[in-house]
Parts: structure tokens; C-alpha cells; sequence
């Protein structure tokens, strides 16, 4: 089997937030964006590998898909492995490892078809199989169909590679940066986060206004793989994307040490000329002067892992009242598994959208209209 030229590109997301992503996708560029589950898929060659990995904010890990053909047993699928032009694709001094997964297949056996099919690659190209390896090959066999891709991220996409310091039970920027694109968040009009913990949201929207690409300060897995060109690849690292923001980013948090986190994460990822953190309880916020309204967004506690449900009610009731009494004109959102505690603001929510999986519970974004 030759080693294709152009294939499919698939870019998991969080399930349920699919449309978003592929929203983000088609307006980045990309060409034959498919909505599948768990992800999007775009047509391409390695060009929009690193490209994807580079601009896209909402996904967490990127799959170039190699290899599809039919196996019914661990023989066939080794002999078929066998036959692939690995040296390619995969440095023949360099370790790798394989991930397998089955469903609804005769090979229902994940460990076996793993070391089948590293057995092959090292048969086909030399290269030693590792458990610890940083490239990695995924195999997933599914109704007697295996398909075979490299992970080109490395290391999950939400870490961007400027947050050292995070709060606890933290929201993860790709999810962060989907739920800001699902309020209609486009980086013309000022975000405020009066619960901004680490800074995520803030630093987030600050850097989509600018036209920051999510990716500019890290290293990805494809760069260890043949097909990989460092030159071409730094030349679209240099292209020159960034803008002055229109507008400036807020975050308040009553917890002076998540403030000093977020001035300190918004340093690191270059965007702190445009934002502003405060230490203040929700009670004490207001607009800031001179800003049009724009979005207040928020992740606060849930009760189910931080805090308790009867105090937290209080908190989410004066957040109520705050922006009702003094952000006029503002969209109103907030993340939480509770819907109970999202009522308890006594804010117009719009109908809300299906949960999404985090951290172990099912969130949901609330969001308003501009309140009157």
C-alpha cells in the first residue's frame, strides 16, 4: 500500500460542540469540512497538518488518517500493516508506539492488534516500538475496518504553551475558546470574566482579537516525522497575523492569588497590553468605563466538586442581581452542571443547548440577549 499524498484530517473536539468547531474550521480556510462524531474531518496533505495544529483554537488533538482497509483477523491485519510504506512516514531512529481500539469487530482484542501492528511497522522500516514513545500511531478497528493514524499534536492542544499556573478544577482553553465562538464571540467587542480563576476566558478572547494563533508557542509530534519540512514549516510560523485588539479584556476574582495567575499567564502568552485583572467579589463589579457592552462570560463553581450547592446558590443570586442592576446592554453567559444553580440568577436565558462532557460532569452554556 503507497503512501497517500492527500488524506483525511481529523480534528476531535469535545462531543456535542462539533458545529462549533466546524464553524471555526470552514472560516479559517479549510476546504470539505464534514461534521462526524467526536470531531470534523478536512481533506489535505501535510501543509494543512501543521497548518490546523497551528490556527485551530477548538480542537484538542489533530489525526492525520493514513490508512483504511478491511481486517477480520490479527494475520491479516499484521500482513496488511506490513505492506504500508512506513519509512515515509516514520523516522526509522525514532520510537514509536501504538494505540489500538476496537468496537463491533472480530478483533476485539486492543493489546494484540497494538503489538501486530507495531510488530509490522518495525518488520516494514526498522524503527523500534516504545511504550513511552512520542510519536504515536492509532489504530482503530470498527466493524471490521481498520483504520491507522498518526497523532501530529503530541501533547493535548488546549495547552497552549504560555499557562504555567491554573486554579483548581480549571476549564480547558480549546473548551473555553468553543463556548466563546457558540455566544457569538467574533473579538470585536470587550469580554468581561468577574469569576476569571486563571485567566482562561480573558486570555482566551484576548488572543482571538488579536489574531493570535493558539499554537505559536509550542512544539507538535508531526515535526518528528519525515514528511516534516522546517523551513516551510517556519515560514508559516513567521506569517505575520496579529492585530491591535478594538477593545481591552477583564477579569475580577475575589481570590487575590487567582488575580496575580492570570496577570502572570497573560504575560506569558503575550497579551497583557490589553488586559486588566482586579481582585473583587461579584457584589463590587461594574462595566468598564468607556467600553461599548459586550459579553460577560463565566465558569463558576458547580457544587457537585468545588464548594457546597446552598452557598453556592447565594453566589450565583448575587451574580444575578449584579448584572441585572449594572450591565445594561451586556450578553450574559455561564458554565455550570447544575441548572438549578444557572435559575438561581433569575436571568433570560435563551433555550439551552445539549450538556457536553468535562472533567467527569455534563456542563452547559447559558447564555442571554443583551439584558435591557
Amino acid at each position: 500500500m503507497t503512501y497517500p499524498s492527500e488524506f483525511d484530517i481529523f480534528l476531535a473536539t469535545t462531543p456535542g460542540l462539533e458545529p462549533v468547531l466546524c464553524n471555526e474550521v470552514r472560516l479559517k480556510g479549510f476546504k470539505q469540512a464534514r461534521i462526524v462524531p467526536g470531531g470534523v474531518t478536512i481533506k489535505g496533505g501535510w501543509p494543512e497538518v501543521w497548518r490546523a495544529n497551528l490556527w485551530i483554537r477548538g480542537t484538542s488533538k489533530i489525526l492525520a488518517r493514513v490508512l483504511s482497509f478491511p481486517a477480520r483477523h490479527l494475520s491479516q491485519l499484521e500482513r496488511r500493516a506490513q505492506t504500508f510504506e512506513w519509512g515515509k512516514l516514520l523516522p526509522a531512529d525514532k520510537p514509536f508506539r501504538v494505540e489500538a481500539t476496537c468496537a463491533r469487530s472480530r478483533i476485539y482484542h486492543a493489546g494484540a492488534a497494538s503489538e501486530r501492528i507495531a510488530r509490522a511497522i518495525t518488520a516494514s522500516m526498522g524503527a523500534p516500538g516504545a511504550e513511552t514513545a512520542e510519536i504515536t500511531v492509532k489504530a482503530r478497528i470498527e466493524d471490521d475496518i481498520c483504520t491507522i493514524s498518526i497523532d501530529t499534536s503530541g501533547e493535548l492542544l488546549h495547552r497552549r504553551g504560555s499557562k504555567e499556573a491554573v486554579n483548581r478544577a480549571p476549564l480547558r482553553e480549546t473548551l473555553a475558546s468553543l463556548f466563546l465562538m457558540q455566544c457569538g464571540y467574533t473579538g470585536a467587542e470587550p469580554v468581561f470574566d468577574p469569576m476569571c480563576g486563571s485567566g482562561t476566558f480573558i486570555i482566551e478572547a484576548a488572543e482571538i482579537a488579536a489574531r493570535l494563533n493558539p499554537g505559536r508557542a509550542r512544539h507538535f509530534a508531526f515535526e518528528q516525522l519525515v514528511p516534516f519540512d522546517k523551513e516551510a514549516w517556519e515560514k508559516m510560523r513567521a506569517v505575520k497575523s496579529a492585530r491591535l485588539p478594538s477593545c481591552r479584556f477583564y477579569g475580577s476574582d475575589r481570590d487575590a492569588g487567582a488575580i496575580v495567575m492570570s496577570e502572570a499567564n497573560a504575560k506569558r502568552a503575550g497579551v497583557d497590553s490589553y488586559t486588566a485583572f482586579a481582585c473583587q467579589p461579584v457584589s463590587e463589579i461594574s462595566p468598564p468605563e468607556g467600553e461599548a457592552p459586550g459579553l460577560v462570560i463565566c465558569n463558576p463553581p458547580y457544587g457537585t466538586r468545588l464548594g457546597d450547592k446552598t452557598q453556592l446558590a447565594a453566589l450565583y443570586r448575587a451574580f444575578g442581581n449584579t448584572m441585572k442592576a449594572r450591565f445594561s446592554g451586556w450578553r450574559v453567559a455561564i458554565i455550570t452542571s447544575e441548572s438549578s444553580l444557572a435559575h438561581a440568577t433569575a436571568l433570560p436565558f435563551l433555550p439551552v443547548t445539549a450538556p457536553v462532557p468535562h472533567g467527569g460532569l455534563r456542563i452547559s452554556l447559558y447564555q442571554t440577549r443583551p439584558l435591557p
